[in-house]
């Protein structure tokens, strides 16, 4: 175990302030093959990160060491990096926080190994066993996660939290007169909201869909964006709400907090509990938030970290994220969606286009929010559905927002990003 209290007390007195932060993470992924157990993987890293400030210079620094050493070792690589440090008068750590959210993201229940096989198994039996197009499965993974975290600084911030999370995870694979495949996956805080044939059934389901797919018409269509594919939509927009980027001027969106940039039914929350890395706290200790950024499509103002808003004089938002203890906080998203609509749009939905996925989101341009991606999905005629791949999606994630005419109610979370199904008009796409 680290003592914090012991690093914190080698370093106090050699920097003006500091920043302990400690992380404890349980990995644990169980994979099933031909419905049998293929393969078994455990991971467990402790270690703590640590930020001192000088003089206005700010030095960072982790190890995995553990006692006396990870001590000395985070007291040798701060100081030796100091003369390195840039001045900057805005680094500084939060002041305490009297309050964190009372949120449910612990499972201390959790299940035995046995259950946690049966379920994974169920999954891939329930994709196998479906239709005998289908030939094989890949990827089918349990991955059970314990995080235990804890933040102090010099300014009197201290709080820990602890979360788990499961992840199930299976690829198809179908053959008929082409082969095609399909790769899903859900995610909850508690095991007991974890439904492995669920989640089998509807990837073998849209797999099969897929079969003898054919090109579209080049053409400007109308339809519907999953939440799959609105998720990967919502991470091109997701910087432009960035206030490092309102800074560096890398966004459209710059002096225009309250005017209207989307369209009337659109409306965005970025939650520090929601998404697969929701957790009471930021990076720098701040404690989660719910910050609406988009309200009946105007837009409402960009996301803080503790650097950023002391740049621009406003408090932080709790959007100073971290990837593990490799790095320091950064400005980010934390748990970005689009609030569910009124409708079920795509169980009435009987002409046009659905966009099922995209590919190569990180080609798209996130700065002027232009895109071109690779798309698969299903045309509708009088509601009889036709596949088809081998197309180009093409367009600006701005305009299309401003295009959406419904947004519906089944709301999911892909990581970071959660959107339901989008109606869309104008839907660009290039084939043949």
């Amino acid at each position: 175990m680290v003592d914090c209290k012991k690093i914190e007390a080698a370093i106090s007195g050699l920097f003006d302030d500091h920043e302990i932060y400690y992380l404890k993470e349980k990995n644990r992924k169980i994979e099933s093959r031909g419905k049998e157990l293929y393969g078994l993987e455990v991971k467990e890293e402790e270690g703590v990160a640590a930020r001192g400030i000088k003089d206005n210079r700010m030095t960072f620094a982790y190890t995995y060491e553990q006692g006396e050493e990870g001590a000395e070792s985070l007291v040798r690589n701060l100081t030796q990096l100091m003369p390195f440090a840039v001045h900057d008068e805005d680094q500084d750590f939060p002041m305490r926080y009297e309050t964190y959210p009372d949120a449910d993201l612990y499972d201390d229940k959790g299940a035995g190994n046995s259950d946690k096989k049966e379920t994974l198994f169920k999954m891939e039996k329930a994709i196998l066993d479906y239709d005998k197009r289908i030939v094989a499965t890949r990827n089918c993974e349990l991955h059970e996660i314990e995080i235990e975290a804890r933040i102090l600084n010099s300014k009197g911030l201290a709080f820990e939290g602890k979360k788990t999370l499961y992840i199930l995870t299976g690829m198809c694979v179908a053959k008929d007169e082409d082969e095609v495949s399909w790769y899903d996956w859900s995610w909850s805080n508690h095991w007991g909201e974890i439904d492995g044939e669920k989640l089998g059934r509807r990837i073998a389901q849209k797999t099969l869909s897929f079969l003898s797919g054919r090109q579209l018409e080049t053409g400007t269509y109308e339809g519907i964006l999953t939440p799959q594919a609105s998720c990967d939509l919502l991470s091109i927009l997701s910087s432009s709400f960035l206030a490092e980027n309102l800074y560096k001027n890398k966004t459209r969106l710059k002096d225009r907090v309250g005017e209207k940039c989307f369209a009337d039914v659109v409306n965005i929350v970025d939650s520090g509990l929601a998404g697969t890395g929701g957790f009471y706290f930021d990076g720098e200790g701040v404690p989660a938030r719910d910050n609406v950024v988009v309200k009946n499509g105007s837009f409402q103002g960009f996301l803080y970290d503790s650097y950023y808003g002391r740049k621009f004089g406003v408090p932080s938002t709790g959007n100073g994220t971290r990837t593990g203890i490799k790095e320091p906080p950064k400005c980010g998203p934390r748990g970005i969606f689009i609030e569910r609509g009124a409708a079920d749009i795509l169980s009435s939905f009987t002409n046009g286009i659905v966009v099922e996925e995209l590919m190569g989101t990180h080609t798209a341009n996130p700065v002027t929010g232009d895109f071109s991606l690779g798309a698969i999905g299903h045309l509708y005629k009088g509601g009889t559905s036709m596949p088809f791949k081998g197309v180009i999606f093409s367009g600006n994630i701005f305009q299309l927002l401003n295009n959406v005419k419904a947004v519906g109610t089944d709301m999911m979370f892909y990581g970071t990003y959660g959107s339901p199904s989008l109606f869309v008009e104008d839907i660009r796409i290039s084939g043949k």
